[in-house]
């Protein structure tokens, strides 16, 4: 049985400024989002050869998150956000075997006072 150790690579509050949401106000005005983004890979060659071109890139996956949250296509839910950037991930790094986005959204226009709205989704790669 070949066992396989996975590394966890975590970005953790990268800011955004974007404009998504289901009211017009707050696709004309925009808003603040923090996305925090888990990757799971096998990091064993990496590690080993203690190079950058072995490993999954995290200026690469960050990259990734702003592609979908600062790309010109506006979004009405921050789930289909969390799975426009997963879906992203996993086409671009292969080696990814698993991956986890929560994406904070702040200054939420609603009846009520909150802190923020957050959305947690989890991907992982088929075994085929």
């Amino acid at each position: 049985m070949h066992e396989v150790s996975l590394t966890k690579l975590s970005i953790v509050n990268a800011q955004f400024f974007a404009f998504h949401g289901v009211k017009p106000e707050e696709r004309k005005l925009g808003g603040r989002y923090e996305v925090d983004l888990e990757l799971f890979y096998d990091a064993t060659t990496a590690i080993i050869n203690d190079d950058v071109k072995d490993a999954v890139n995290y200026e690469e996956a960050l990259f990734c998150i702003s592609e979908i949250i600062k790309g010109e296509e506006e979004y009405n839910l921050v789930e289909t956000i969390c799975s426009e950037i997963l879906h992203l991930i996993m086409d671009k790094f292969v080696a990814v075997e698993m991956a986890t986005v929560r994406l904070r959204k702040y200054a939420v226009p609603m009846q009520g006072i909150v802190a923020y709205i957050e959305a947690e989704q989890s991907i992982e790669r088929d075994e085929e």
